[in-house]
């Protein structure tokens, strides 16, 4: 017996959903080389060559100093303490810089958080390159768990002499808050 009509364009459907499906996961799968590759050619992203960069390019500008602040933001939601261990330093232009952040997680349950940087003045933020910083991934904290995060950075001598404060804010936000909320959601069986 012939299957019946209708079943033959569905099968048809069905083996292009199939085909889109894995090309879609062969084109994902190949997309974490691919940014290597693109992060080896570029220099974007790569945080092994910036720590190589900067070390080789550090030639400090001993005649002239600039003061960099750090702060620390946290969101309305989530409970945790996070702060920087020093206010501000002194630096010169070309030399690289280490400082510290401290957080803890106060929320009563394992997490992950993501600090999220920002530098100012805007002019400011090509010439300072973080070659090891706590953003660049997120930071999985047990409960209760407190620690230290190193951030290293080194301002290019070529930045604009008018400038000589420079502001090192996070914003760091617990990211499980993030996903918690997008899953939380009345189950299908219940009635409005």
């Amino acid at each position: 017996m012939n299957a019946p009509r209708t079943t033959r364009p569905h099968r048809g459907l069905t083996l292009k959903l199939l085909a889109i499906a894995l090309g879609s996961f062969a084109f994902g799968y190949a997309l974490v080389p691919f940014y290597n590759v693109l992060c080896a050619i570029t220099g974007l992203g790569d945080q092994t060559a910036l720590a190589r960069r900067a070390v080789a390019v550090e030639q400090p500008d001993l005649n002239r100093t600039i003061t960099v602040d750090f702060m620390a933001e946290l969101p309305s939601i989530g409970n945790w303490t996070f702060h920087p261990l020093v206010r501000s330093i002194q630096i010169h232009p070309g030399k690289l810089y280490s400082a510290e952040y401290f957080a803890q997680n106060l929320t009563g349950h394992d997490t992950v958080a993501q600090a999220v940087p920002n530098i100012s003045p805007s002019k400011a933020a090509a010439y300072f390159h973080k070659t090891e910083c706590f953003c660049f991934t997120p930071q999985r904290f047990a409960k209760g768990e407190a620690r230290t995060m190193p951030v290293r950075f080194i301002v290019d001598p070529s930045l604009p002499t008018y400038l000589d404060r420079i502001t090192l804010s996070y914003m760091f936000y617990d990211d499980s808050t993030h996903v918690g909320a997008k899953l939380i959601a009345p189950p299908a069986n219940s009635r409005n």
